[in-house]
């Protein structure tokens, strides 16, 4: 068990309680960066814990990496950037995205609703992740050929990348 989780177990954290507990683990590089291989040529993960509260984990990003647009389904969350800098997109109606840079030393939380993608804006970046209630499921979003913007429910184990469009 990780020394600087929550004591309290069975109830859902808050975004704010999990962007501390990011920072606390990005904090102690002993957790993670012995999952880090700086000759991957792919993002690489490292899931550090998972109770019944929260789950943490390290990403190791390289700069063509992208998560494609998703939600956390019933999770909050938290990513703390260690190292590099990452760029969150945010899905706008009837305007562009919002694009936000998150260097080192930054953070960003979420709802479960939130969507969003993430990219690697740098040549490397590792960030560690705090979800809460801990992830099972999360949903990817594409746009049908006619604009359409659909949803496909896929397990967390699931590596997230962009979906190709889905037929109208």
């Amino acid at each position: 068990m990780i020394d600087v989780l929550p004591t309290r177990h069975g109830d859902r954290l808050e975004p704010d309680e999990l962007q501390a507990l990011a920072a606390r683990v990005a904090a102690r590089p002993e957790l993670w960066k012995p999952h880090y291989d700086p000759a991957a040529t792919a993002r690489t993960f490292a899931a550090l814990h998972r109770d019944e509260t929260v789950d943490v984990w390290a990403i190791f990003w390289l700069p063509e990496h992208d998560t494609g647009w998703h939600d956390h389904d019933v999770s909050s969350g938290a990513v703390h950037v260690v190292e590099g800098v990452l760029e969150e997109h945010v899905l706008r109606l009837a305007q562009p995205e919002r694009r936000t840079p998150h260097p080192a030393g930054s953070s960003f939380t979420f709802v479960p609703s939130h969507i969003h993608r993430v990219t690697c804006a740098a040549p490397r970046a590792t960030s560690i992740h705090a979800y809460s209630p801990p992830l099972w499921r999360l949903g990817q979003y594409t746009l049908t050929e006619d604009g359409a913007l659909t949803r496909v429910s896929v397990s967390y184990a699931d590596e997230l990348r962009p979906l190709k469009a889905a037929a109208a």
